[in-house]
């Protein structure tokens, strides 16, 4: 099963930290690789237009921001950078590009 997951959180998308699955907008499930493809480079695509900052990692997580927008974490007691992220998972793991 193939998922590409759209999230926003005050961390990469790679990290996956406990509880990460809160931080979803969107998740699409797709049966075959290559429709999941074809729906990664569109949202992927869509994310460049927004955001000027792009990372990726392992060649299934990106991470997109903007520097002007931030949240307040009350527990650190500062400033922290949203970003948008993109996870390509199959049956729950990164696929490996």
């Amino acid at each position: 099963m193939n998922e590409i997951i759209y999230m926003k959180a005050g961390y990469e998308p790679w990290w996956m930290f406990s509880g990460w699955e809160a931080t979803i907008i969107e998740k699409k499930v797709f049966v075959n690789e290559a429709e999941a493809s074809i729906f990664l480079i569109s949202l992927l695509e869509k994310l460049r237009k927004s955001y000027p900052n792009e990372a990726s990692q392992k060649g299934a997580c990106w991470a997109f921001w903007t520097e002007d927008e931030q949240e307040f974490c009350e527990a650190c007691d500062d400033d922290l950078q949203v970003y948008h992220g993109v996870l390509w998972l199959i049956n729950g793991i990164p696929k490996q590009m």
